[in-house]
């Protein structure tokens, strides 16, 4: 499957040496924020604390708001240096939950009670006609995970595009080839319940919660192919929702509603290594596994996906990966370990929004361009949870 500009742009200016501060700066009161934001869970800093210049910042915030972005939050340590538009306002994730699955499936798998090398026939995993192959049923939970079983079945939530990009079945054996493949994330989550549960009643009890989530409230519903489009007022009123398409699957895709504001608290558990006041969330090796590199999906731009989640390829080698995701290519949570930095840009695509790919894109450029200090060394880095909350 083809990148997209987004991920193509990330790897570019990897590959020109500009390391991985890319997207990381931007200057706190440049732009219009909600009164919504205050009380929150962050403190806040100078964008001068985090190694940018507030000046060069305001060409960033005068393009938000000409592109039509909804919000946007950026953390240093755990301290938020800028902070855009309403950062209190849920909306859908998109592709986005995928990074929210791996965190779940990775505090089952610690508690012993899904194997990540047991096999889909194992699972006694199955879907409609046309039925899985039994080539097809050795696929493992980790290749789910991967995106590289290898089965190229239907799937809920896949637009006309991800299906006419998809493989023909039985094209490639399980773990041979990586696709960014709904069906893989769909049973992903599936095989989860089965194991530890609702992943709904998971996020709230084990993440939500311990995070302190301030907009996230654990209201879900559930929408069937031939039911009326999900409109405004039903998505405000939730906070996710499982989206079944028997025709196509018996698995669902799983859909969350977050603010900039609780994911940003989501991202700033990955950068601390899982620990959160005290508390191991989720295991650090989980989360060192998942952000490695394993498909090399356009290794001359420096891009991979490991479980997940997004890999920039590290422009040295003894320094850790940063990793992000997106949603509909205008959403992106991004965590970079070696800046101890995390960024989430929003759009209001629940309402529409003329915000484009492209515009990520000169976001990104726009943020790389106000940096004034180069990326630290991976010796010098200060843990982040020394100072986060």
């Amino acid at each position: 499957m083809r990148p997209s500009p987004v991920r193509v742009v990330l790897g570019l200016c990897l590959s020109l040496g500009l390391g991985l501060g890319l997207g990381l700066g931007l200057g706190l009161g440049l732009g219009p924020v909600s009164a919504a934001t205050a009380p929150d869970r962050f403190e806040r800093i100078s964008p001068a604390d985090a190694g940018y210049d507030a000046q060069r910042l305001q060409a960033l915030a005068a393009f938000l708001a000409q592109a039509g972005s909804q919000s946007m939050l950026l953390l240093h340590q755990g301290r938020v240096f800028f902070e855009w538009g309403d950062v209190r306002k849920p909306l859908l994730l998109h592709s986005m939950r995928k990074a929210v699955l791996n965190s779940l499936v990775g505090q089952c798998v610690a508690r012993g009670r899904l194997r990540l090398d047991a096999t889909l026939a194992e699972l006694g995993v199955d879907d409609v006609p046309p039925a899985l192959s039994a080539e097809e049923r050795r696929a493992t939970v980790l290749q789910l995970l991967q995106s590289r079983s290898g089965i190229y079945h239907p799937a809920a939530a896949e637009s006309e595009g991800m299906q006419a990009a998809k493989p023909p079945r039985g094209s490639h054996a399980p773990g041979t080839h990586w696709h960014y493949n709904n069906w893989d994330f769909n049973v992903a989550a599936a095989v989860l319940e089965r194991a530890c549960g609702s992943v709904f009643e998971a996020f709230d009890r084990d993440i939500a919660k311990p995070l302190g989530m301030l907009d996230w409230q654990g209201r879900i519903g559930q929408w069937t192919e031939g039911d009326a489009e999900p409109g405004l007022a039903w998505l405000a009123k939730l906070d996710g929702f499982t989206q079944h398409e028997p025709s196509r699957s018996r698995y669902p895709a799983q859909h969350f509603r977050l603010s900039a504001h609780d994911l940003a608290l989501y991202g700033q558990l990955y950068l601390q290594g899982g620990a959160w006041r005290g508390r191991q969330l989720l295991p650090r090796d989980w989360i060192r596994q998942s952000t490695q590199p394993v498909s090399l999906v356009q290794p001359q731009w420096g891009l991979a996906y490991g479980w997940l989640w997004d890999v920039l390829l590290p422009a040295r080698p003894e320094d850790p990966p940063a990793f992000f995701h997106t949603g509909v290519d205008v959403h992106m949570l991004g965590v970079y370990p070696l800046q101890r930095l995390v960024m989430v840009h929003r759009v209001d695509t629940e309402a529409g929004s003329r915000f484009s790919a492209r515009d990520l894109v000169q976001v990104i450029r726009l943020m790389h361009a106000a940096r004034l200090t180069p990326p630290p060394s991976a010796s010098t880095s200060a843990p982040a949870s020394a100072t986060a909350p």
